[in-house]
């Protein structure tokens, strides 16, 4: 399984972003994709999840500024990202919940990130 992310980048406060991640390999379902986010010396946090039914679920701080959304036909999620502040300077990862093919439970995963830095 892979994941693979784009649109990182610098942006001055204020600025927009968008994310994208596409998963490809033998996956048989998704239950849900998402991304976390994991600024120096802070652990790894959940931003926003989205599940094959569509329901989303953001972190307080990103609530109103960020969106999630999916193309289930290319396995791919989007993180629209908006008025971002310094804060959200970090190396964020897609992840995904799977089900392989063979496999009769789903495991996570994760891409291998891409830097954010909001800063003017």
């Amino acid at each position: 399984v892979q994941l693979q992310a784009c649109g990182g980048g610098l942006v001055q406060p204020g600025g927009s972003l968008r994310l994208s991640c596409t998963a490809s390999g033998s996956i048989w379902s998704i239950n849900g994709m998402g991304w976390y986010r994991q600024a120096p010396g802070k652990e790894r946090e959940l931003v926003a999840s989205i599940t094959s039914g569509g329901a989303t679920n953001y972190a307080h701080s990103v609530k109103g500024r960020f969106t999630i959304s999916r193309d289930a036909a290319k396995n791919t999620v989007h993180l629209e990202m908006n008025n971002l502040k310094p804060e959200d300077t970090a190396v964020y990862y897609c992840n995904g919940n799977f089900y392989l093919y063979g496999s009769s439970e789903s495991d996570d995963y994760f891409g291998q990130g891409t830097q954010v830095t909001v800063s003017s």
